[in-house]
C-alpha cells in the first residue's frame, strides 16, 4: 500500500491529441511529478487504428510510472495495447457485460451515471469504480457541484470506490477530496500548460498530503 492510499488520489485524463509520441511525452512528464493512481485515455474522434497507435505510445509510459492505464470504451484496443483496464460509459447492461467479460483480468470502471438512481443501478454490475462527471467536464475552474454532491453521497453509502471529475483549476482537487471520495480526476488542470505538468502534479499531491481527509482502515 502506497503512502498515499489513505487519502484521495489523483487520476489523470489525457487531453485530445493525435500525436502518440507527443502525448506520451506529456503524460510521462506529468507522472514524474508524483503519485497518480491511473490515467484514463479517451478515444475522442480518432478511428480505431489511430487510437491504437496513440495508446501503444502512451500505455507503456503510464505503466512504467506505476499507474494503471485505462482505455475508454474500446475493449479491442485495450486488449491489443495490454492496458490495465477499461473505462466504460454506459448503462447497467453495458457495464454488466463488460464486467462479466473482462473482470478481474482488467479493471472495469463505470462512467456516465448523472444521478443517484442510475448510479445505484450501474453499481449493481459491481464495477471496480464509479466515475461522476464527464471526462471533458472540466470547463470551469471548480468541480461541478452536482458531481461533488454525488461523490459525497456515494462515498458515504457504497463501498465501490469513486472518482469525481475536478475542474480546470488545480486547487479544485482539494474540494473533491473534502467530499470523502477516493479519487479526483483532472485533465486541463494538469495538461493545459505542458511545461508545468510535473510541477502541478507535485503541487496537487502536496496539497492533498497536507489537507485531504484521511480514510479510516
Amino acid at each position: 500500500m502506497s503512502k498515499h492510499e489513505d487519502r484521495c488520489r489523483l487520476v489523470l485524463i489525457t487531453p485530445q491529441m493525435s500525436d502518440g509520441p507527443a502525448l506520451a511525452t506529456l503524460v510521462g512528464d506529468a507522472l514524474r511529478g508524483g503519485d497518480v493512481a491511473s490515467v484514463i485515455i479517451p478515444q475522442y474522434d480518432l478511428d480505431d487504428g489511430a487510437f491504437q497507435t496513440l495508446a501503444e505510445a502512451v500505455v507503456p509510459v503510464v505503466q512504467a510510472a506505476g499507474a494503471a492505464a485505462l482505455i475508454v470504451d474500446n475493449s479491442r484496443v485495450a486488449g491489443r495495447v495490454k492496458a490495465d483496464g477499461l473505462h466504460v460509459i454506459g448503462d447497467r447492461e453495458t457495464v454488466t457485460e463488460m464486467v462479466e467479460k473482462f473482470s478481474p483480468k482488467l479493471i472495469v470502471g463505470a462512467g456516465g451515471a448523472s444521478e443517484r438512481h442510475t448510479a445505484l443501478e450501474v453499481g449493481e454490475a459491481n464495477p471496480d469504480y464509479m466515475f461522476f462527471g464527464k471526462l471533458d467536464g472540466d470547463i470551469k475552474p471548480e468541480a461541478h457541484s452536482k458531481n461533488l454532491a454525488l461523490g459525497e453521497w456515494w462515498a458515504a453509502m457504497v463501498s465501490i470506490p469513486c472518482i469525481v471529475m475536478g475542474g480546470a483549476d488545480p486547487s479544485s482537487a482539494l474540494a473533491v477530496a473534502e467530499t470523502g471520495v477516493e479519487f479526483v480526476a483532472l485533465s486541463k488542470a494538469v495538461f493545459a500548460d505542458p511545461a508545468a505538468a510535473a510541477s502541478l502534479v507535485a503541487r496537487i499531491n502536496a496539497e492533498l498530503d497536507e489537507k485531504a481527509p484521511r480514510f479510516a482502515d
